[in-house]
């Protein structure tokens, strides 16, 4: 399997203390060194497409004789030193940029390399946050996990209402297709089938758009709805997204009704 091959050559670049086997505890390692915070992505959702995306990290970490590094990897099981695991990311380089706040604190700034290869599409969703922190004094602190974030399968939705113009009272036909990028099949956009997605108006000098109706897509993620035409305005689809699929909305297209 692709990942797992991929996983173990990742896993060769973390220091050995993060991965012995006797570590079964969730958090260990000297108890004078705290982990404090882990912000990933600015605490959103992580959203990859077909292209590799940076993932920012902030951690902050305190002890005694101060911080001399720090580092963490993005997983996805329930545990990296104790359990399977299937997806692994880790930081693009082995040294984190620290700044000192005081005598025993300090943050550190990392990023992660969020390469589709690295991923598979059963893995969209949950992740976990493995960090270690290393004080000055050779003592080292981890947590497994210490938080969790989402990796999630970027969408793309698209609208074409028709005709353009159209006469009042007759009927205008939106189609569009609601897509998802696959980190599988060759690194493509495929249809997403089956999914609820809201077909929206919003009138002209109007600053709010209102559902008309829900359709879902069809085999290939193509859409498909009617209604009448009464005013000039915009249409676009809505998808409110899913627990691997971030929400997404088409751009409004205009409709002149005469």
């Amino acid at each position: 399997m692709r990942i797992s091959t991929v996983a173990t050559a990742l896993l060769a670049l973390i220091p050995v203390a993060l991965v012995t086997p006797s570590a079964h505890a969730t958090v260990g390692g000297s108890s004078d060194i705290k982990l404090q915070n882990v912000t990933v992505n600015g605490g959103k959702d992580i959203v990859v497409g077909t292209t590799t995306k940076t993932i920012s990290v902030s951690i902050t970490a305190s002890a005694p004789s101060g911080i001399k590094n720090v580092s963490l990897v993005l997983f996805h099981g329930t545990h990296l030193n104790t359990s399977p695991y299937d997806g692994v990311l880790n930081p693009t380089t082995n040294q984190a940029d620290c700044r000192v706040v005081n005598a025993a604190t300090s943050t550190c700034k990392e990023t992660v390399s969020g390469n589709p290869v690295l991923l598979t599409n059963a893995t969209a969703g949950t992740w976990q946050v493995y960090v270690v922190a290393y004080a000055k004094n050779g003592e080292h602190a981890y947590s497994d996990p210490f938080s969790s974030v989402r990796i999630l399968r970027n969408s793309r939705l698209t609208v074409k209402p028709s005709p353009k113009p159209v006469r009042k009272g007759k009927t205008v036909t939106v189609t569009g297709k609601l897509t998802r990028a696959s980190w599988w099949d060759h690194l493509e956009y495929h249809g997403y089938t089956g999914r609820p997605v809201k077909l929206q108006f919003r009138k002209r000098g109007a600053s709010t758009y209102t559902t008309v109706r829900t359709t879902y897509s069809d085999s290939h993620g193509n859409l498909k709805s009617t209604a009448k035409a009464t005013v000039d305005g915009y249409w676009r689809y809505y998808f409110a997204g899913t627990s691997t699929t971030p929400a997404v909305k088409a751009a409004g297209d205009y409709v002149d009704v005469r």
